[in-house]
């Protein structure tokens, strides 16, 4: 991790948009080996990748103006905050590409079904988990205690770093009950940082976290604080009087 200071973070008040989480049901895939996560997400891009293959237009004219419409959705889901700018770029690289062959073949023989070569679906979704930020670690902290309530994720995190951005923090002197802080801490990596009344979650990630994975960590947090209020009014640090919603950062697999 890059070890030096990272600029305060800026955070924005977020009292009246509290919401839980709905996490979605994961398919259920039969066919897939059990415990194989990656096989099984392999093979369910390749079924994706075939039926949409199946669907390809006949009329080049056809194939180009899908290409625009996945153009625009893509741009769409960067605007709503469903994806990062790493994956809107490669994303919408790999379409802008498609749409560039196919326009050249066209144009120079339009009786050439080459093109249909060029418009075969692939690779977007590759591209779209490949750049999706990873989780690194994520921390618990009661606002004012140094000392971390609880440590999660699966690298160990740089607590000198983290307490700097703590310190910085605490020392606001009209602190909001309730923010969301989204910084770049170098080294591609990024801090998201969910504030309550009582505690604060700080979650680290390699590449830019989408603006849905930091409302996610925002709403985790929320329910945490919803959940252990009582305890956290007593300044409470026996870990069996707290349940962690933040947990449930972890359990994405593949």
């Amino acid at each position: 991790m890059n070890d030096k200071t990272p600029p305060e973070p800026e955070l924005d008040p977020d009292d009246s948009s509290l919401r839980s989480p709905v996490r979605p049901i994961r398919p259920d895939m039969p066919d897939a080996p059990l415990g194989s996560g990656l096989i099984a997400r392999a093979t369910q891009l390749m079924r994706a990748a075939k039926a949409e293959e199946d669907r390809l237009p006949s009329d080049p004219e056809v194939a180009l103006e899908h290409l625009r419409q996945k153009m625009e959705a893509v741009a769409r889901e960067l605007g709503e905050g469903k994806i990062n700018r790493a994956q809107f770029n490669a994303i919408y690289g790999r379409y802008s590409e498609q749409r560039t062959i196919i326009e050249r073949l066209i144009q120079r023989n339009p009786q050439n079904e080459a093109w249909k070569q060029a418009a075969t679906p692939g690779h977007t979704s590759f591209l779209r988990d490949h750049f999706e930020a990873r989780l690194l670690s994520y921390l618990v902290y009661q606002h004012n205690i140094p000392t971390p309530l609880m440590i999660g994720g699966k690298q160990q995190p740089n607590v000198e770093q983290i307490i700097s951005v703590l310190q910085s923090l605490w020392r606001l002197p009209n602190r909001p009950k309730a923010g969301l802080a989204r910084k770049e801490l170098g080294g591609g990596h990024w801090l998201v940082l969910a504030l309550g009344e009582y505690a604060v979650t700080l979650v680290l990630y390699q590449l830019e976290p989408s603006v849905t994975q930091a409302n996610l960590v925002r709403d985790l947090h929320m329910d945490f604080e919803r959940a252990n209020q009582l305890a956290l009014q007593r300044g409470t640090r026996s870990l069996d009087r707290f349940v962690f919603p933040q947990r449930a950062l972890t359990e994405k697999q593949f």
